[in-house]
């Protein structure tokens, strides 16, 4: 197939406003001492328990996240498209609503309506980050939904006598393997970078470590970012990894 010259200058334009950014960073962590390029940053960074301990607490939150946003979501977006059409552009004026609603207003909400019973609980900050995720989720599952021919395939599997849990899981969710992909490393991302929620139910999160790495540090903040980065691509490849269909080659 022949590829036409302003797609590839396109391509390339969009390369290198995405790779700039990340080599001055990265040049600028490796200034860590004076007229030397070395990794002195990065060393700082690993010898810090604090560092990991952060990332495993936030790539916990993120699977929990994952998960219970799945369970929450997926019924529902299936339910409405075959039993109540006429209701989802409710439901998709509903889920929005996170968008017009800063993270800080949703922070106090929670800690006010939930206080003396689920304030120290990593529930309510799971379920805060549920619904910060949720607007990008439903629209990545629901489009996935739209693209798979939902109720044909719901017909045809009733007609061969599954029942509605064996089409959820043997035709349904299959088919909607890259949605899924896709809408785990939108949560993966976003709940590793939080740093609003977080602070303000005191949870020790990668989001809150890295604001104080960069309020006390010069070069440890750029090593750290770069780190983050290195680490949340390669989680999020792990999930492409493990939703590759079994028995493919690319």
């Amino acid at each position: 197939m022949k590829v036409k010259p302003w797609a590839l200058l396109s391509l390339g334009l969009g390369a290198v406003y995405f790779a700039l950014p990340l080599i001055a960073v990265f040049m600028f962590s490796l200034r860590g001492e004076k007229d030397v390029l070395g990794f002195s940053a990065y060393m700082h960074v690993f010898q810090d328990e604090k560092f990991i301990e952060s990332f495993l607490y936030s790539l916990k939150i993120a699977v929990l996240v994952i998960v219970l946003s799945f369970i929450l979501i997926i019924p529902t977006a299936i339910h409405v498209r075959l039993h109540f059409p006429k209701l989802r552009s409710t439901l998709e004026a509903i889920v929005n609503l996170p968008f017009t609603i800063p993270v800080i207003v949703l922070a106090f909400g929670l800690i006010r309506l939930y206080s003396g019973t689920l304030t120290h609980s990593v529930f309510l900050l799971v379920a805060g980050s549920m619904v910060i995720c949720l607007p990008y989720v439903y629209r990545i599952i629901d489009s996935g939904l739209e693209s798979i021919k939902l109720k044909t395939m719901t017909e045809a599997s009733a007609s061969l006598g599954a029942s509605g849990l064996r089409t959820l899981f043997t035709v349904i969710l299959p088919n909607l393997r890259t949605s899924l992909i896709g809408a785990a490393s939108i949560i993966f991302a976003i709940v590793m970078g939080e740093l609003t929620l977080s602070l303000m139910l005191a949870w020790p999160t990668f989001g809150p470590y890295m604001a104080l790495m960069g309020r006390d540090y010069a070069y440890e903040p750029a090593a750290l970012a770069v780190i983050s980065f290195a680490l949340t691509w390669a989680s999020i490849a792990l999930f492409h990894l493990i939703g590759k269909p079994q028995g493919t080659k690319k």
